[in-house]
């Protein structure tokens, strides 16, 4: 186990690294493994790959938030030392002193391509997640021992992982404590426990299956009610693998074994007593450090060069879901200040994340979506200071404590329709009392991309390699693919093209101080925000598509047990499952009587819609069928022709009654082009792109045009006969 191995990294570690000079509570070593040259978009990079050392004084002011990090193991200088992974992203030539730190999702780490780059930024990685050294592993923590030489992940694990300390009591006995546990959608004898895909990171405290409760359920609500409740019997299931063995099988503490198998249509849930807790939330200090080192020192402590010294003079941090989720936690627990009371990052960009992390609390699981039962939504999730009077607490916001210290971030956030039905957004802007919006604080700036799955769609101006898409991909009329594990076809509505041009504006803000445009997202008081039904979002019965009734995930109360702090989401969870102990208003976005949002900055496909595109899906099977469906929105496309709508009994105006001709779509493909490029939310080269694939694509070609056809169309044509597209 790693506390047992730390005089390990204190002796014959610093034989390996070289001796040293003692180190202060910082970051205090950089290894750069590789070097290798990088062409993206025929320019030139440096692409550099290492590992970071750094250490933690428990009793610095800067680092008592950190839950249980007093428990951990201390090096020879009274500190606890934490390594993570570095990659270094820089241009050859023509560097801007921009760094654009991008946290990783889950470890992973994708490039910028040609149609995404920023020109002249230096891109950095780090690993921040600490219990992701636990994937796939049947030993003890950490599988790969980033001490021991360079990380080399293999096939599906992360590239980008944090090791950190396992928390003993303070006699140095082993901490234990319930965790909570599902499988869903399962057949065969063995299955692992994940946490949204990846495995749960901790190890039962013993194999013995009388010291847990495994019990399935024919069917759960998202908010908690359960039906057909069923005991698995102690003997009937094993910690084992039985895919090659039969039952009792080959003991594993990762996995499940069910003696007479899985049911897919079941749902099924375990509490257990698990063991050594890790110190995940060093994650936040190791970030803090990693970045306040690259930006400002000349060397480590041991001598060596930081490969970026001289080269960077502002700091924007960008992350994505549940990377997004971690920085808006990093600043709410005050990681935004440095040691020496400097700031980390000028700006933060949260995308497609609405909560904060389950980071800072024994046993935390990080991997987590808004479940049933997972922590997140405990502490505040809006930015400026607000009574949660619905919950009785006093002011409190993310932006609280830099607040106090004068280290708080420029931020923007982005976020869609799905943030809203699956990921509980609207607290974000109206809190647990969901009475009035929250107003944003200055320097705070929000926009709303109505209509889009987690992430968006596939209809983007551009491929992943920055070359144009084929129109039929931009702006498709065919039914698309049902997700998986959902009953509707997913949703194509794209976030890229807003994606891109929101980088220019946080960077020419930054750099430039250049304001952003004027924040636009759902408010409570303009009667955008809704509850889930029908006929308070103004959705049309579409024949053949099922209604959105009542299938928004809710904010709910939980009772994690005395020892938890709901106030900040830190301390001992003791109660597992959590007992639900009230619940309250989650709002989604308004439609018009296309089923498509009111609200926020559309994409162009928005404003030309070729169908029905929606932030919710619906589980198929399982025992959560008909439940929304994670992360996943759906689309439904109109009819092309008025006659074909009339006999389908389509009450949304036809492909023909909205364009008219192939032309006339066009034209209204450039006039949405031309609206969002003078709102700052498109680039010049992805509205060229949109508008030849609107051009190239088979929307209304074939189709015979009538009198008013025609009419339509040169309508829209002589609008926008002066967009310059």
């Amino acid at each position: 186990m790693l506390t047992r191995t730390l005089a390990r990294w204190t002796l014959a570690g610093l034989l390996l690294l070289g001796a040293a000079p003692p180190a202060s509570a910082r970051l205090n070593r950089i290894l750069i493994d590789t070097t290798t040259n990088v062409v993206i978009g025929g320019v030139n990079y440096t692409q550099q790959v290492g590992r970071l050392f750094g250490d933690l004084d428990p009793a610095d002011p800067h680092n008592t938030v950190i839950q249980d990090l007093g428990l951990a193991g201390l090096d020879a200088d009274r500190k606890v030392p934490y390594a993570a992974t570095v990659t270094i992203l820089a241009p050859q030539a023509g560097a801007t002193g921009v760094m654009l730190y991008q946290v990783s999702n889950r470890g992973g780490q994708g490039l910028p391509n040609a149609g995404t780059i920023e020109p002249g930024a230096t891109y950095v990685w780090t690993g921040w997640q600490g219990d992701l050294l636990a994937r796939n592993c049947i030993t003890d923590y950490p599988c790969n021992d980033l001490y021991a030489g360079p990380y080399q992940p293999a096939g599906g694990n992360p590239v980008h992982v944090l090791q950190v300390p396992v928390a003993h009591n303070p006699d140095g006995s082993q901490i234990t404590g319930p965790v909570y546990g599902s499988v869903l959608n399962t057949s065969g004898s063995t299955a692992q426990l994940v946490i949204y895909t990846n495995p749960v990171p901790y190890r039962p405290a013993t194999l013995d299956t009388t010291k847990a409760t495994l019990w399935s359920v024919t069917h759960q609500t998202i908010d908690g009610q359960e039906t057909g409740r069923v005991d698995i019997p102690s003997d009937q299931w094993a910690w084992a693998d039985c895919r090659t063995t039969p039952f009792p099988g080959t003991p594993d503490p990762t996995r499940l074994c069910l003696k007479n198998g899985f049911d897919s249509s079941l749902l099924y849930q375990i509490v257990f007593s698990a063991r050594d807790p890790l110190v995940v939330g060093i994650g936040f200090a190791a970030t803090r450090d990693a970045v306040s080192f690259l930006r400002d020192a000349g060397t480590d402590d041991f001598g060596h060069a930081n490969p970026l010294a001289g080269r960077v003079n502002k700091t924007i941090a960008m992350g994505t879901s549940q990377s997004g989720n971690f920085l808006r936690s990093m600043v709410y627990y005050g990681f935004n200040q440095t040691e020496t009371n400097g700031k980390v990052f000028d700006a933060i960009w949260p995308h497609i994340a609405g909560r904060q992390i389950w980071m800072n609390s024994r046993f935390a699981l990080p991997d987590v979506i808004q479940m049933l039962y997972m922590a997140a939504d405990e502490a505040p999730v809006w930015w400026a200071d607000y009574a949660d009077t619905a919950r009785g607490r006093a002011p409190d916001g993310l932006l609280h404590s830099c607040t106090a210290t004068g280290t708080c971030p420029k931020v923007i956030e982005t976020y869609g329709a799905v943030e809203f039905w699956d990921l509980k957004a609207s607290p974000d802007h109206v809190g647990a009392t969901a009475t009035s919006d929250i107003p944003l604080p200055n320097d705070v700036y929000s926009y709303y991309f109505p209509g889009t799955t987690h992430g968006g769609g596939s209809a983007s101006a551009f491929g992943g390699s920055g070359t144009p898409n084929p129109p039929a991909t931009v702006f498709p009329t065919a039914v698309p693919n049902v997700p998986n594990s959902c009953s509707l076809p997913s949703n194509p509505n794209p976030q890229a093209d807003q994606f891109n041009a929101t980088l220019d504006n946080i960077v020419n803000w930054v750099v430039n101080g250049v304001a952003p445009p004027p924040s636009v997202y759902p408010r409570l008081s303009l009667g955008q925000l809704v509850v889930d039904t029908p006929a308070a979002m103004n959705f049309p019965n579409i024949p053949g598509f099922s209604l959105p009734a009542n299938l928004v995930n809710p904010l709910l109360g939980y009772d994690f047990g005395p020892l938890f702090n709901t106030l900040t989401q830190t301390g001992i969870i003791t109660v597992q499952p959590p007992r639900i102990v009230a619940a309250y208003p989650t709002y989604v976005v308004k439609t018009n009587t296309d089923g498509n949002e009111v609200s926020g900055i559309p994409s162009v496909n928005h404003q030309a819609p070729l169908g029905t595109y929606t932030g919710w899906n619906t589980w198929a099977g399982g025992g959560r069928k008909g439940e929304i469906c994670n992360l996943n929105g759906s689309f439904y496309p109109f009819a092309v022709t008025q006659a074909a709508r009339v006999a389908a009994g389509d009450p949304r105006p036809s492909l023909e009654e909205r364009y008219g001709t192939h032309a006339g779509f066009v034209c209204v493909v450039k006039l949405a082009a031309r609206n969002a490029l003078n709102q700052r939310f498109l680039r010049q080269s992805a509205a060229t792109a949109l508008v030849a694939a609107a051009s190239g694509s088979a929307v209304l070609n074939g189709v015979t045009a009538t009198q008013a056809d025609n009419a339509r169309a040169n309508f829209y044509c002589g609008a926008a006969a002066n967009s310059g597209l």
